[in-house]
């Protein structure tokens, strides 16, 4: 048969493969299901668990069999991502309602990492046995082929409480994000409970018993008036506070105290260090002269950050400043989305609270499906045997004449007793019309001697009235929707009783935190900055003292006013810009802060070409000069950014700026007036070229610029220099000296003249 081929456009294909992936990366990798509220990790190393039977009352088992498991039969990724998840889930700090018991180094609510997976033990909680692993042997969700197809796992964990808002969720997808705060668990099962009995309740109802966000490190949500927007659309921002308390001194000798005890959900991790480095800082800046040390007595027992205050401070002034200008109040960005119905969706309150509702009543319904099958195979077999026992006799008869088992279970089931020899034909003819099912003819055939006493053939029937009664109470269930509320109604509150805990955030509309900072007395100062990069600034008279040491001692000297801003031109084409309030004002002999410290300059991956103050930025053209050769001029006013750090030219690949030069360049009446007139470049092997400066055109900083000068292969600009008329500069080049005014004048982008010993 020939080949055929099929011609397909390329963007399409393109197209219809990233939607694909973004799918499955969405769906089946990042987005939990506001089912189980879980992400597939998650779901299976819970699964994982269940299957090598971790249960709370077992001993604790190694993570990295946890993880193995995990791994080689359900998710086959890497493992520090599985170890990630089972360690996150048992972090109390993290979750409303942890689901691993940890033995070990998990981490800390400080960001501490966890020991290694081969270090560390863990097993289920009880908590996560009984509302999010019960009754997977009842066939309540489905199975799925693994990804090998040589085991089966579930598609969903039977949870029993909407866990998409009690636990919360994050993850990044494919142009898509999920961030859903925690919740507390018995408000939700509150919420749940009143969507059962009214289907049709409003957010705004249901929010009477959601009152919002429950974080495990507590804080204080402050817009509690946003919170019904938030919760209809799933999207929004929630403002939280830490809780500051004060402690006054208890005795002469002690100090009054400001203690944080509770942060916000924002801060755990690294950003702890950050909040007690930022008041450091502002102690040191004076914008916090009223606290006098800053300690840090977490422990297992909480946070607790001591701050100790001078006599007499205001301490609201104080409260004020932390909220302002430190993560003690921050933003919790709200986007619940989650995969509903087999496709990502943003949901709110009551849509979350409905699709696990309907998820709870599916699984529950599938529970009692299989236990009234169950109860109505027990009661067969026990009609079959109550039978028995009232004609034990025949049986007895029966199962004495037969050659074999087989001869048996027909007589029983089909009345035939061919082959078999009866003690009269009375017997026979009874046994013919014996008609019991192939269960109950297998439980007749097993059924134990001591069974035919008195007492254990009451319990019999006994059993058989018990499972009559179940069979009516399940149908009941199943077939009466107010049971199935009220049978679900009640796990709810069994679990709500077990396993509730108290709220720990505290919802409430706060006072918006007001501080002015003061305005800095306008006076001139001269920026230092030695080889090194160590920056600082110093008072004018004292600069004026040691003008020839401090020359000396450091590589740039600017006089500038302490309103004024430092641009740092790199050789990657960026601007970083930096206050001069931020850069510490010092006594002449001190060393100052590097410079990377306090911009976002990096001395690792760039180097400083030219350094100057923003506000003499303004009018100028600057000269731009790449490694290769690429020019242009630019009007100063372009930098003109609030931005610490901007874009301030754009370079070709593997090209580096050579120089930024500023040409005394103004616009008179329309047209550019140069002081500067002729621009000299100078290449590494040793070229020289001279040309009018005016022959570079004007770019805006976007642009890569001209070719200044044709180099040759593996050559760059080595020296640059500007000249202006009437001026003259001498240089020595291979051994011979140049005057640069009486070089012979060229153009623009050409070889020029090489200089030969």
């Amino acid at each position: 048969m020939a080949e055929q081929v099929l011609k397909t456009e390329y963007s399409e294909l393109m197209q219809k493969s990233y939607i694909d992936y973004s799918m499955s990366v969405i769906c089946a990798r990042a987005v939990p299901d506001v089912r189980d509220g879980l992400k597939p990790v998650q779901r299976r190393v819970l699964y994982a668990m269940d299957q090598l039977g971790l249960n709370y009352d077992k001993p604790h088992r190694k993570s990295a069999r946890i993880v193995g498991e995990a791994m080689g039969k359900y998710h086959p990724h890497g493992d520090s991502a599985i170890y990630e998840t089972l360690v996150v889930m048992e972090q109390d700090f993290k979750k409303g309602m942890a689901l691993v018991d940890g033995h070990g180094n998990f981490g800390s609510i400080e960001g501490d990492s966890a020991a290694a997976m081969r270090y560390t033990e863990a097993k289920l909680k009880k908590f996560t046995q009984d509302v999010y692993l019960a009754d997977l042997d009842k066939g309540v969700v489905d199975f799925v082929p693994n990804f090998d197809e040589m085991e089966k796992e579930p598609s969903v964990l039977p949870v029993r409480v909407p866990n998409f808002l009690v636990n919360g969720a994050e993850g990044i997808a494919v142009g898509m994000v999920t961030s859903v705060p925690t919740h507390n668990l018995g408000e939700v099962i509150d919420a749940q409970m009143a969507y059962l009995d009214n289907e049709n309740i409003t957010t705004e109802e249901l929010m009477k018993y959601v009152q919002g966000p429950d974080f495990p490190t507590g804080g204080i949500v402050i817009n509690k008036s946003e919170l019904l927007s938030i919760y209809e659309t799933g999207v929004g921002k929630i403002k939280l506070r830490g809780r500051v308390d004060f402690e006054p001194g208890t005795r002469k000798s002690d100090k009054d105290k400001l203690v944080i005890s509770e942060i916000p959900y924002t801060m755990i991790g690294a950003n702890i260090g950050k909040f007690i480095s930022d008041i450091v800082d502002l102690i040191e800046t004076k914008k916090l002269p009223d606290i006098t040390d800053v300690s840090n007595e977490s422990s297992k027992e909480g946070i607790r950050i001591v701050l100790e205050l001078k006599k007499n401070a205001d301490v609201d002034k104080i409260t004020n400043i932390l909220y302002k200008k430190t993560k003690l109040e921050d933003t919790f960005g709200v986007n619940m989305l989650a995969i509903a119905d087999g496709k990502p969706e943003t949901l709110g309150l009551c849509d979350v609270i409905r699709h696990h509702s309907n998820f709870l009543i599916e699984i529950t319904t599938r529970k009692y499906n299989t236990l009234l099958q169950k109860e109505l195979e027990n009661k067969e077999i026990k009609e079959g045997l109550i039978e028995a026992c009232n004609m034990i006799d025949l049986i007895i008869e029966i199962l004495r004449g037969s050659k074999n088992l087989k001869q048996a279970k027909a007589c029983l089931t089909t009345g035939d007793t061919t082959d078999i020899t009866f003690k009269s034909e009375i017997s026979k003819i009874q046994a013919t019309t014996l008609r019991f099912t192939e269960r109950q003819a297998s439980a007749i055939l097993e059924l134990r001697l001591y069974k035919l006493i008195g007492l254990e053939i009451m319990q019999l029937q006994k059993e058989y009235a018990d499972t009559v009664a179940k069979i009516a109470e399940y149908r009941n269930i199943l077939e009466n929707r107010k049971a199935m509320i009220r049978t679900v109604k009640r796990d709810l509150e069994k679990i709500k009783k077990e396993y509730g805990v108290e709220r720990k955030t505290k919802i409430e509309d706060g006072v918006a935190a007001v501080y002015e900072e003061a305005k800095p007395v306008e006076q001139e100062v001269v920026f230092l900055m030695d080889r090194f990069g160590y920056a600082k600034t110093v008072d004018a008279s004292s600069y004026e003292r040691n003008m020839d040491t401090i020359h000396t001692e450091n590589k740039y000297v600017i006089r500038i006013m302490n309103t004024d801003k430092v641009c740092l031109f790199t050789d990657t084409g960026n601007m970083h810009q930096v206050k001069v309030s931020d850069i510490p004002f010092v006594r002449f002999k001190d060393k100052g802060t590097p410079i990377d410290n306090i911009s976002n300059y990096n001395s690792a991956e760039e180097n400083i070409i030219y350094l100057c103050k923003a506000s003499s930025l303004g009018g100028e053209k600057l000269l731009f000069m790449s490694n290769a050769g690429m020019a242009k001029l630019v009007d100063s006013s372009e930098f003109d950014a609030a931005k610490k750090t901007i874009s301030a030219t754009k370079l070709n690949e593997g090209d580096r700026l050579f120089g930024v030069y500023k040409t005394d360049a103004f616009v008179l009446e329309g047209d550019i007036i140069e002081s500067h007139q002729h621009i000299i470049l100078q290449s590494a092997k040793g070229y020289m070229l001279k040309f009018e400066l005016k022959e570079i055109p004007e770019k805006k900083k976007g642009a890569v610029g001209v070719r200044s000068m044709k180099l040759e292969n593996q050559d760059v600009i080595d020296e640059l220099y500007l000249l202006s008329e009437g001026s003259d500069v001498t240089i020595e080049l291979n051994g011979k000296e140049i005057s640069l005014a009486k070089m012979k004048l060229g153009h623009r982008d050409q070889k020029g003249t090489k200089v030969r010993k």
